[in-house]
């Protein structure tokens, strides 16, 4: 008798990357939006530092505000349904 079930594809040929079975081949949005957190913590933490001129300060702060604001705009596209 035939099999009735359908097989699900994921994306991801096993053929290719042998450990898609075990699902370690999916992106998880949940990892990028802590580690996004985590680099922008990171340059806020390098304000302290041995640097005596304002222009680090500047640049360390902008690229932070731009890290936030990718997981900010991730996050909301996410809630609306804009993005998977």
């Amino acid at each position: 008798m035939a099999n009735t079930e359908v097989e699900r594809y994921n994306g991801v040929d096993v053929e290719d990357v042998p450990s898609a079975n075990w699902g370690w081949s999916k992106e998880n949005p949940r990892i990028q939006q802590i580690g996004g957190i985590v680099v922008g913590l990171f340059l806020l933490a390098m304000l302290h530092g041995n640097h005596t001129g304002k222009v680090e300060d500047i640049f360390l702060i902008f690229f932070a505000v731009v890290v936030f604001g990718v997981v900010i705009r991730y996050q909301w596209l996410r809630k609306r349904g804009f993005s998977r």
